[in-house]
This record gives structure tokens, sequence and C-alpha cells, in this order.
């Protein structure tokens, strides 16, 4: 019941354009104060999508986040400014938002979302919004959504393409809509979607999709207008034009199908094809630390940066640039004789070259510099730029 839910006068001023809605009204306002949402991911998505949840008057919000603001981040992650570099998100974002609107309770989790707290965490929240940016976690954010039986509201964004739906919401004649796994029952393998980090996003269009996102979470809650359930928005920033394709629950479903066979949350990474502990590179590997004691031995090593030149200008070990797609054009430029040790951002497309030079060309002194740049970066040399 919302009827005991009352406003100060500042409260009734702050939202007054709200309040002369005739299909909102006083209402609709009083089930926002009621209200708690949990966003998890503070990023692209989660910047727009806090920002006009407390300004909307949402009464309670959560925020689930465990890494640290980057300059990198500040291309799209309007929440923050060059003052928070380096301090964790959801500190930065909560100082931020208690100033946009004091009227709003902010809880924050300094932690990744996991299997062992999800459910936890998840249970004393009414709706659930995904900021995400892995499939392990989307996946687990779903997982537990159906199983408490919470409103997932969820959006993806990669370049200049982003997605938006409303996941497990159920109407008023009591009907359940699908879910995420009914429209992508199993992820795709591993290293086959690059994430945003290594495929590059346009700054605004998390913008657009985290602000789609807080309409959809401001429109389960008050029940104002026709969630976007059964339903996948996808825009296109680049052309401009949008298409909304039909969601359909999958019998299959091991959830909520015909015959559910999951009643407990799993390993996602396992799940996902992702073995950290576990998984062998097919290439030899060297770490940035054994790099750094060759480097000081003067050992006669050829370093060779497989990035693209704007980003060996933002940070670079003072290798050779030979852009992966040049490659096949100056392989008579890497060296046979000596050891060879050859990296990148990540260490993604170091192993692509080192795998095509070996399968194509015989090489066997080639060393892929595990995990790149960032690494480097932050194992050895804070002070680099971790674009």
């Amino acid at each position: 019941m919302t009827s005991s839910i009352t406003f100060s006068k500042e409260e009734l001023e702050r939202y007054s354009r709200h309040l002369i809605i005739p299909e909102f009204n006083i209402e609709g306002q009083r089930r926002l104060k009621a209200a708690k949402v949990l966003v998890v991911g503070t990023g692209g998505l989660g910047a727009p999508l806090l920002s006009y949840l407390v300004a909307a008057g949402v009464g309670t919000i959560g925020i689930v986040d465990f890494d640290t603001v980057d300059d990198s981040n500040l291309q799209r992650q309007v929440l923050f400014t060059v003052d928070d570099v380096g301090r964790p998100k959801v500190e930065a974002a909560a100082e931020r938002l208690r100033k946009q609107n004091p009227f709003v309770n902010i809880k924050i989790y300094h932690t990744a979302l996991t299997s062992q707290n999800a459910l936890e965490i998840i249970k004393e929240y009414d709706v659930v919004a995904d900021g995400t940016d892995n499939f392990p976690t989307r996946y687990l954010m779903n997982d537990a959504c159906v199983l408490l039986n919470k409103v997932n509201v969820y959006a993806s964004i990669f370049r200049f393409e982003g997605q938006a739906a409303v996941f497990n919401y159920t109407d008023q004649e009591g009907k359940t809509g699908p879910n995420y796994r009914d429209l992508f029952p199993a992820p795709p393998p591993p290293g086959m979607i690059p994430s945003c980090a290594e495929g590059g996003v346009l700054g605004v269009l998390p913008g657009i999709l985290g602000s789609l996102q807080a309409n959809e979470v401001i429109k389960v809650i008050t029940g104002v207008g026709e969630p976007l359930s059964g339903r996948l928005f996808v825009f296109d920033a680049l052309t401009f034009e949008t298409r909304t394709l039909k969601i359909h629950r999958d019998p299959a479903n091991p959830l909520n199908g015909e015959n559910p066979t999951q009643t407990a949350l799993i390993d996602y990474d396992q799940f996902c094809g992702i073995f950290p502990h576990e998984e062998k590179s097919p290439v030899k590997e060297i770490s940035v630390h054994e790099l750094q004691e060759l480097i000081r031995g003067n050992r006669n090593l050829q370093l060779i940066d497989v990035r693209e030149p704007y980003e060996y200008d933002i940070a670079n070990l003072g290798g050779e640039l030979i852009p992966l797609k040049q490659l096949e054009g100056k392989v008579g430029e890497i060296a046979t004789d000596r050891q060879v040790v050859i990296h990148c951002r990540s260490g993604k497309r170091s192993q692509q070259a080192i795998e095509q030079l070996e399968k194509k060309h015989g090489f066997t002194n080639l060393y892929n510099l595990k995990g790149g740049i960032l690494a480097w970066a932050e194992k050895v040399d804070g002070s680099m730029a971790k674009y």
C-alpha cells in the first residue's frame, strides 16, 4: 500500500512536473518513493540510469560495482569527473547522487555480484537493472531474478548498437513474460564477442540506452504505460534505425520452462566457458615481470606491438609497431634468431598474431605478453594510461 507515503513541501516542488501528468500524478510518485531498485554496474549504462532514477525520486536505490574509476571511463560514464579517478565507483557515484537528490536512500555494495551473494543482495529489491558488460554476470542476474521473482530491466551496448528489454515481468493478468535465457539460451563461445573495452563504444550510446532503461524501470514501478516485456528493442546509432523484435517463452528454459531443471545459481564462468584458473594458452607466454627483467638485463629480444597507431600514442612499451592487419606484409621484419615478445592491449590480438605466424610461417620463437599493456600498467607502471 502506498497511501501512507507522504511528501515534504520540498519534495512536492521537486516532483511537480510528475504530479501534473494526469496518468502519473501523486500515486505514481508514491509508488516511486516506496520502490527499491538495484542497479548492477555504474559504468556507461549505470551512470545515466542512476541519474534519472535518483532524479525521478525512487525511494531506495542499491548500487553494486567492484571497479574503480579510470580515465578511460570519462568518455561515457558521466557520473564521474577527473577528481574521481582511482576511487571506488560506488563511492563516487553515491556521493554525486546524494547531492542530486537528498530525498533518496542510496545503499552501496563495493563488491562483484557472484553466485554466493546475488540472492542475498537482490532479494531486498523490487526491480533489478542490468548495467553490466559481460555474459557470466548477465546470466547470473537473470537466474537470480527468476528464482526470486524479480523484474530484470536489461540493456547492452557495443560500438554503435544497443539493445533493451524487460525480463521476467508479470502483467496484471498474472502472466509472466520471457527472461534472458529465452532470448539467449546459451552464451557465445569465449572471445567471439569482444567487450566494449576491446571493441569500443560510441560515448553517447550508453546514455541513450541507460535512459531507456530508466524509463522502463519507472514504467514497471508505477504501472504507467506498457513495459518492454516480450520485446527486444534494438537501436543503431549510425543509421538511427530501430527495430523491435518479439520474444517468446522457451518451453526448454531450464529455470521456468515446461520441465525446469535448475533450482539454484550455478558457476556462471564455467557456464560461459571461462576457466581462468585452468585454461592454458595455445601459445607460449611471458609475464610482465619476466619482460621487465629481460629489458633490465638488456637481453637481445625483439618487442612488437600489434595495436593500432592511435593506441600506441596513448601508451606503449617502446616496441616496434606492426598493427595486426599489416602483419602479413611485414613478416620479414620479425626476427627468427632471437626471442620475440608480441603484445597488444590485453593479450588477445597478440595471441591471434602468434597463432597466425606459427601456423603460416613456422615461427617457434614467439612469446605473448600475458595481459598486455593493461597488465603492465597494473603491475609494473601505475602511471601508464589504462585506456
